[in-house]
């Protein structure tokens, strides 16, 4: 299968200025993303999708293929990230190049590396998937979260007699963002991507951080200067 991975990155980042190409550790966020998808060596072609031209040029230099900025409408706030996808699937159909299968690498993972998406893949081709999708297990237990009522009452918020018994409950997991991959036909077709052909690559805490403030940049800067995989 010919396989395209796609690192979205806008211009627009309200919570922290020019965050996709904010320098970590001596490098832009976003390289690190590029450079673990192209030493996966399972890609056809990396692309960063872009609504900018000086994003565009560092995503070249770090070896991305950006023959194009997406579309203006597709780089607000409230665009979608799967519709992003889709243009760039259209404009390299436009180009005579077609991936049957697309992967979403955010670059707001900078600790998932070329081996977590070997990883993945190997689930992939293993199930037969039509996708795949990185989760991590829950950092807290979801026994001790619960909504809260407009005047900050606790009544009810959890069950005291459950408090303590952390170990007999069960494993929850949420999405960690680090690698969405699945059929293009499913993609372009607007598909239900957690259908029964949707299947988890597990991930560790380490590399499924998520980078969205300052405070997460400086976490991820000491993961890093601890040099480990």
């Amino acid at each position: 299968m010919r396989n395209i991975a796609i690192i979205p990155a806008r211009s627009g980042s309200k919570g922290l200025k020019d965050k996709n190409i904010k320098e970590l550790n001596g490098k832009p966020l976003m390289a690190y993303t590029i450079e673990a998808a192209l030493e996966s060596g399972i890609f056809d072609c990396v692309h960063v999708s872009t609504d900018s031209e000086k994003y565009a040029e560092i995503g070249r230099q770090f070896g991305a293929d950006v023959p194009f900025l997406r579309d203006a409408e597709l780089a607000g706030d409230k665009s979608s990230t799967w519709d992003a996808l889709r243009y760039v699937v259209q404009e390299y159909r436009k180009r005579g190049k077609e991936f049957e299968l697309v992967t979403l690498l955010q670059p707001t993972s900078p600790m998932r590396n070329a081996r977590n998406i070997r990883e993945a893949y190997e689930v992939f081709e293993q199930k037969s998937a039509d996708a795949v999708i990185s989760i991590c297990e829950l950092e807290h237990s979801i026994q001790i979260c619960n909504k809260l009522g407009e005047n900050g009452s606790m009544y009810n918020f959890i069950d005291s007699n459950k408090v303590g018994a952390r170990q007999l409950s069960d494993t929850y997991y949420r999405l960690n963002g680090a690698i969405y991959i699945q059929k293009t036909e499913l993609l372009m077709n607007k598909q239900n991507f957690y259908n029964e052909k949707s299947y988890a690559y597990i991930m560790d805490q380490r590399h499924s951080v998520d980078i969205d403030n300052e405070l997460d940049f400086l976490f991820v800067e000491a993961l890093m200067k601890d040099n480990k995989d």
